[in-house]
């Protein structure tokens, strides 16, 4: 496979670059497709959406990359899209036909204010933490509306992924004036497309999912879903909601007394192999929940 690897970095005191042919971890920042950050592993892909996207309809939900080969395929497929391949288009590695626009996607956040879901816009600022074969981390950091005559919440969003699991790590620290907001309404969401997926919901287990077919084929089942971390305190919900994007399942919680919030948002795609049908996807959430710690 020839094609050169691109990695744009901030404030990384080392990097690895691997093979695009090896199991391993990524991200990166794509100034190329309007500010995306996208990042993967050997069973995942993810990416979200950048300052150059602020004035369309994405602003912080998470896109799946469905991919079904265990070796890196971001820097591949941005490449082969400004080549006029797009990947929207299964070539046997894997595609995009997942929809986020202004929903959560899988595993936004938002803040939850009057039964309602307070959106910030895309990423302001980035920064990669650490990147090694063993584990990707970086950080994205978020501004939501000022409300009530109050200084605005920020909010900084640290991503862990690590080869072969089929969930990432996402911390979530909101402060206001640089100071931790503690026992914060906060809400994690799970798209439902305006219902075509069907929603789960396990608080006893401590997650959410989402089932559904994508394009409607037979052989395209997707899940995605959301674990809590240990130590939150859960409410679950499903709500329809009159507009497009606005159908989801949600955890609902609250900030810790440092402001944090933990989750573990993360997908299966029938395609791929492993999970295959709806109990499969039930049966691998709440495997990872049970094996996970108090943070």
């Amino acid at each position: 496979m020839n094609f050169r690897t691109l990695i744009f970095l901030t404030s990384l005191t080392a990097c690895q670059v691997v093979s695009a042919q090896s199991p391993a971890t990524f991200g990166r920042f794509v100034p190329e497709r309007k500010d995306d950050f996208a990042w993967e592993n050997d069973l995942i892909a993810f990416r979200t959406y950048g300052p150059a996207l602020r004035t369309g309809s994405e602003d912080s939900g998470v896109d799946c990359w469905l991919k079904r080969v265990p070796y890196l395929i971001i820097d591949k497929w941005y490449a082969g899209q400004l080549k006029g391949q797009s990947y929207h288009e299964d070539r046997g590695e894997g595609y995009d036909p997942y929809h986020v626009g202004g929903s959560r996607g899988c595993g936004g956040t938002a803040l939850w204010v009057k039964d309602n879901l307070l959106t910030s816009d895309t990423f302001n600022t980035w920064k990669i933490l650490e990147q090694t074969p063993a584990k990707t981390s970086f950080e994205l950091n978020y501004e939501y509306p000022a409300t009530g005559g109050l200084a605005p919440i920020r909010e900084a969003k640290h991503i862990t992924i690590e080869p072969g699991k089929r969930f990432f790590r996402s911390e979530s620290t909101f402060t206001r004036d640089g100071k931790p907001v503690a026992d914060l309404p906060v809400a994690i969401g799970v798209t439902t497309h305006d219902g075509k997926a069907t929603p789960t919901l396990s608080p006893e287990n401590r997650w959410i999912s989402c089932w559904e077919k994508i394009e409607d084929l037979a052989d395209n089942g997707l899940g995605t879903g959301v674990i809590l971390a240990p130590g939150f305190p859960i409410e679950t919900k499903s709500v329809a909601g009159p507009g497009k994007d606005q159908g989801h399942a949600l955890i609902l919680t609250r900030t810790d007394a440092s402001g944090r919030v933990v989750c573990y948002p993360g997908y299966g795609w029938q395609r791929a192999g492993a999970i295959k049908s709806p109990a499969d996807w039930t049966e691998e959430l709440t495997s990872f929940s049970k094996n996970l710690k108090t943070p």
